[in-house]
């Protein structure tokens, strides 16, 4: 085991403190650039701004253990309201900035949000009318009625008597929460998660301790994740401001523009999930590519990572490939790839981060009372459900003591997805078990068939489900976006079946392919394949 130390001890530390701590001590260093607008904060600024929000929101009537929804883009104003939330003894709430109204209303009702802060933009069409908690709304560019200006909240008493007004947090760091992010499942509404300081500490101390990843302060980071999602928020925005380094934030992923601010920005890294990995190989491949980056690694996560992609990736960019597993109940890593080449397997999810204990276990048929050391482990090799327990799990689900329950169990994490893990200790996700197709009895993994298809020079997207067939039980049924130049046809989809038989047994070959304009996704790179199944009618 090659990652048995944190970086330093989570314990007794709160996020804002190491953040304001780093402001302090990189003051003249830039810390974010906002591509959005174009402004450049320093540390120094990021910290005085951070300070001057959170004495705003305390001037505002927000007490501690309240809950302060954020409903932004990426932005510096998305930055500095989640920071100067904890700090205010506020628990944020995070939202994805694409919802529609009904997904907003649940959220901000769901956790009792008291203040809400977005943009006009967002919140146009969406009634807030009727939300029992709900006492203000601020919007940060563009005004809407009936909201106040997010400046308000930035116009605040000298920053000596703001410091004094912090309140002292009432707990510990182990039970005081930091993020309510809400979990994108595929199936039900989601759930809000409730990752305390210790837990979102403990795992960045993971990511920095000895053998993990590569950050140091020295980093330029260009950042397309969406910082609302866990992957963006806790292992690119909370570690890369405690390193002291340089965050480039973006608010989406467009290729033209995001290889042009690779260059300008002399980027060394940036986190990507699979998709995004996969049109910048289209642009290589296309010759679009720059050749005068300098960027040394990409982490790859939130998503399956097809065999191949990596290899492309490298072989066309001369850029490694680290690919991380995790889950937002996780804070969210919980294994991590290396870059040393004797330890270099970007096919695989790599080994747990420190301190994280790790199960695969072999039972098909799991009784919800049932621990790990009840069940019997898998050999090296076969695949077998996940089960984890580390510091960086979450205290538990929002208001939900029996969905808690079922993934909580005797300190254990019950992953729900379905690994190998080979004779060296390296994971393989083969997929998640309740999305499994069974044909004739026999377990098809979409996202191993997913991979193959992603071979094939006409395809730009795919997603795999079953389909119910009386004889079979379950049919694999492809749908698959074809790159620019391919046309759909009967012909083209009896050629990507032949192409998958020859690379696949018989069972996990798609019986039926159809042809889609662009495969539904989360904003986080997952397949929604109820999406699928709905089109599939």
């Amino acid at each position: 085991m090659l990652r048995t130390q944190l970086f330093a001890d989570p314990h007794n530390v709160f996020l804002h403190d190491l953040i304001l701590q780093s402001c302090r001590g990189n003051p003249q260093k830039t810390a974010l650039v906002d591509t959005s607008c174009g402004r450049r904060l320093t540390y120094a600024e990021y910290g005085e701004t951070v300070e001057s929000l959170a004495h705003g929101m305390i001037a505002s009537g927000i007490r501690p253990g309240e809950m302060i929804a954020i409903f932004l883009a990426n932005s510096w104003e998305f930055c500095v309201a989640y920071h100067a939330a904890t700090l205010a003894a506020a628990i944020p709430t995070l939202l994805n900035p694409t919802y529609r109204e009904r997904e907003v209303r649940y959220q901000l009702e769901n956790s009792g949000a008291v203040i809400l802060i977005s943009d006009g933009t967002n919140l146009e069409g969406i009634s807030l009318a009727g939300l029992p908690n709900l006492r203000r709304v601020y919007t940060t560019r563009t005004p809407i009625s009936g909201a106040d200006p997010f400046t308000d909240l930035l116009k605040s008493a000298p920053l000596k008597s703001a410091r004094a007004s912090i309140p002292e947090p009432a707990e510990s760091s182990e039970k005081t929460l930091a993020a309510l992010p809400y979990s994108s499942g595929t199936t039900g509404l989601p759930k809000g998660v409730m990752l305390s300081h210790y837990n979102l500490i403990a795992n960045v101390y993971q990511l920095l301790g000895p053998h993990a990843t590569t950050l140091t302060s020295a980093d330029n980071i260009l950042c397309c994740l969406p910082l609302y999602h866990i992957y963006g928020l806790n292992v690119m925005l909370n570690p890369l401001l405690m390193l002291g380094a340089t965050l480039i934030i973006t608010p989406r992923f467009h290729v033209q523009q995001f290889m042009q601010l690779m260059v300008e920005e002399e980027a060394t890294m940036m986190p990507l999930v699979p998709p995004a990995i996969n049109a910048l190989c289209q642009a290589a491949e296309a010759g679009q590519f720059p050749k005068d980056h300098k960027v040394k690694w990409v982490k790859s996560g939130a998503a399956p990572l097809a065999p191949d992609l990596p290899r492309r990736f490298t072989a066309l960019t001369n850029i490694l490939v680290c690919q991380g597993y995790g889950m937002t109940e996780a804070s969210p890593v919980t294994h991590l790839g290396y870059l040393d080449p004797e330890l270099y397997r970007p096919d695989s999810i790599g080994h747990p981060v420190a301190q994280t204990d790790c199960r695969v276990l072999s039972q098909p048929d799991l009784d919800p009372c049932d621990t790990p050391d009840d069940l019997t482990e898998v050999p090296s090799g076969l695949p077998g459900e996940l089960v984890m327990r580390g510091p960086q799990f979450m205290l538990g689900y929002w208001q939900e003591p029996q969905a808690t329950a079922a993934v909580l169990r005797d300190g254990w994490y019950w992953s729900g997805d379905i690994v190998t893990r080979d004779r060296e200790g390296f994971y393989r996700v083969v997929d998640r078990r309740k999305e499994m197709i069974k044909y004739k009895g026999f377990p098809v993994a979409p996202a191993e068939v997913e991979a193959v298809l992603l071979e094939h020079p006409a395809v730009k997207e795919c997603g795999v489900i079953g389909r119910r067939d009386a004889e079979a039980g379950e049919i694999p049924v492809a749908f698959v976006a074809l790159k620019n130049g391919f046309v759909d046809s009967s012909r083209l989809s009896e050629e990507l079946c032949a192409f998958v038989a020859e690379r696949l047994t018989h069972y996990k070959q798609p019986r039926e392919v159809r042809f889609i304009d662009a495969v539904p996704k989360t904003a986080s790179g997952k397949i929604l394949r109820r999406e699928l199944r709905k089109a599939m009618g």
